[in-house]
């Protein structure tokens, strides 16, 4: 029995006959995973058809996840889920609590016949690039978090550009891209005024900020903060060395720092928001019950996973910008 059969004098498009051949020889078990299918010549010739006709249909079932590609050898089943209608591409930085939340909001909110595969570079600029690359022609849409990784563009043209989402930080070269992206100059301004009263109190904000992984945006909006009310200030990279003074006011985004100068808060016997405080971004559960409450500065992930699912099922070409507060606690 042939896996594609075509009808003459029907409606339907002949890619589309050829898809759904191969899903019901799926669905009848006639093709199981790993099995390989005709070659795209074979079917050429045989139902005289176009080898655009034949690779239209290919590369929709590859873009779904069904079938992948071996160069030199033809196509094989990757799935025998059929119910998959499209497959997303996401690659982040890193893993940690709040991108899991990101996640599983974006995929609760893209339904159950979208299938999301997640990647990690680790601020790794090979690892950015080999992922996408690897993934050229195998996803219906690609999500990108570039992070502050420098020269993304380049890479990231290898995909289709109606195709790709930026997410979180946007450098310049890849405003053209639709985004759902954090203001982070302006919302540390915003969540730093916001607290101003509480923050006053302090002598200087010591600024914990590694440009290996946050975003300069963050550095320029904390100095204009500080400037603009006349506070003092320090930026450090690492509290390796440091011992936390009364008066002093820490902005940390780690969560190992996090921890780390609570430790070093408790060792010199000094009273959050009384002698000392914390203010951390990006909010967990964690935060919120850790030492009666850490104050944070954070965006809604779990709205970011929303509003990017919408966009990807609305095929949305734009840049919408995440909103940002500040949650005040027992820190400050």
């Amino acid at each position: 029995m042939d896996i594609v059969s075509l009808k003459k004098n029907i409606a339907t498009p002949k890619y589309k006959q050829i898809i759904a051949s191969v899903e019901t020889a799926i669905v009848n078990g006639q093709l199981k995973k790993g099995d390989k299918l005709p070659s795209l010549n074979l079917i050429k010739t045989k139902h005289k058809l176009s080898r655009d006709t034949v690779l239209i249909a290919f590369n929709e079932l590859k873009n779904r996840g069904i079938i992948h590609s071996v160069v030199g050898k033809g196509y094989y089943v990757s799935s025998e889920d059929i119910l998959v209608k499209q497959k997303v591409f996401v690659l982040f930085d890193e893993l940690n609590s709040f991108k899991e939340d990101l996640y599983n909001s974006l995929v609760n909110n893209l339904g159950d016949t979208i299938q999301v595969d997640v990647f990690f570079h680790h601020f790794n600029h090979d690892i950015f690039k080999k992922l996408i690359n690897d993934s050229v022609g195998n996803y219906s849409y690609f999500v990108i978090m570039p992070a502050n990784l420098k020269d993304t563009q380049t890479t990231i043209n290898v995909l289709p550009k109606t195709k790709v989402y930026i997410l979180d930080q946007v450098p310049k070269s890849l405003m053209a891209f639709p985004a759902v992206y954090q203001d982070f100059e302006k919302d540390i301004q915003n969540g730093l005024f916001s607290a101003l009263q509480a923050i006053q109190k302090y002598k200087k904000l010591i600024f914990l900020f590694s440009d290996k992984k946050q975003p300069f945006q963050l550095l320029n909006g904390f100095k204009s903060f500080c400037h603009e009310y006349k506070m003092g200030y320090e930026i450090m990279e690492s509290i390796h060395n440091k011992t936390p003074e009364k008066g002093e006011l820490y902005i940390v985004f780690e969560d190992k720092d996090l921890i780390k100068i609570i430790k070093k808060i408790k060792e010199q016997a000094l009273q959050l928001s009384k002698d000392i405080g914390i203010i951390s971004y990006n909010d967990t559960l964690l935060k919120e019950v850790v030492v009666e409450g850490i104050t944070t500065i954070s965006t809604d992930f779990h709205l970011m996973g929303k509003t990017l699912a919408a966009m990807i099922l609305n095929k949305q070409q734009k840049s919408i910008a995440n909103p940002s507060k500040l949650i005040l606690r027992n820190s400050i």
